[in-house]
């Protein structure tokens, strides 16, 4: 299969990409600088540089492609500037902008699938229940742009293609810097998650995110939630990540601080426990960390030094 990566030098998109050549697809990998695209060929991609807000470069690009992969993001450079107003301002452009022009083009140069990141922290507070794909959601301001995402891989589908929509749990992995701040928090004693102790937080590996990418190459058409397959509540959650470094269990943060972070914070304390049950059924995938106590040894040994 010859398969156009938007997103290749990005967390999953640097995983994916000897995982597609592995398996014997061509790959087409965007590359935005000369030493990114110099790094994408040295792992067997053929680097481009296209401008995902340039409609007919892209429809360019695309010609020939027999499915487009768009893991595509522009995330704050850290876990403070995320609460900066504005601060999510180019990723709404790349999910709105980006997201429609490459399944576009994917529909004029029939490359018959298309497959779109997504966020499931998304969903409304579950509390104790399982969440699926056809749980109610409720975004917030920084992400309501993943539900115009979303509807471009819908209108694939409409429209005669494969549109998959892939919603990825809180990310973790040795080179996310939101991991580097949480652990920086622990080790002076206190927990980097609001919300309370009770409530789920589901989470994802980078390297398990990849791996589902992979198989939704072979899925149907639909939406499909990606993580691991036990979320932990956020007591746990924080507690193993503090055994992984060696520190104390870490006090909570006053509940004044979540108030101050706005809407983000809010979605932060949300319950989500959510299921990783169609995607698994429709593939046959399975995380190779079942949860991050499985998880959390394995990053904290890349981050030591050697």
């Amino acid at each position: 299969m010859r398969v156009f990566l938007a997103g290749a030098t990005g967390v999953v998109g640097r995983r994916l990409v000897p995982l597609l050549v592995a398996e014997g697809h061509r790959v087409t990998a965007v590359g935005r600088t000369p030493e990114k695209r110099a790094a994408l060929q040295r792992v067997g991609a053929a680097p481009i540089a296209v401008d995902l807000f340039n409609r007919e470069s892209v429809v360019r690009a695309i010609e020939g492609h027999d499915a487009v992969i768009n893991v595509a993001t522009h995330i704050p450079s850290s876990s403070v500037r995320m609460l900066l107003p504005g601060a999510w301002k180019e990723n709404d452009r790349i999910r709105r902008e980006a997201a429609a022009n490459l399944a576009a083009a994917a529909l004029q140069q029939d490359a018959g699938r298309f497959i779109q990141e997504s966020f499931a922290p998304i969903y409304a507070d579950g509390g104790e229940r399982w969440i699926d794909e056809n749980a109610p959601v409720r975004p917030v301001p920084y992400n309501r742009s993943v539900l115009d995402a979303e509807r471009v891989a819908e209108a694939v589908t409409a429209k005669g293609g494969t549109g998959i929509v892939l919603r990825f749990a809180g990310f973790y992995g040795a080179d996310a810097f939101q991991v580097r701040d949480m652990i920086g928090l622990i080790r002076k004693g206190w927990a980097p998650l609001p919300g309370a102790a009770g409530a789920y937080y589901s989470s994802i590996h980078h390297d398990d995110a990849a791996t589902a990418v992979m198989a939704a190459l072979g899925a149907r058409a639909g939406t499909y939630n990606v993580t691991d397959d036990e979320p932990l509540r956020r007591r746990e959650y924080l507690d193993s990540l503090a055994a992984a470094i060696g520190a104390p269990p870490p006090k909570p943060p006053p509940a004044w601080l979540a108030r101050l972070g706005g809407s983000v914070m809010e979605l932060l304390s949300r319950s989500q426990r959510i299921s990783n049950r169609k995607l698994r059924e429709e593939t046959g995938w399975a995380p190779r960390y079942p949860s991050v106590r499985d998880g959390w040894p394995a990053v904290v040994a890349l981050l030591r030094p050697a």
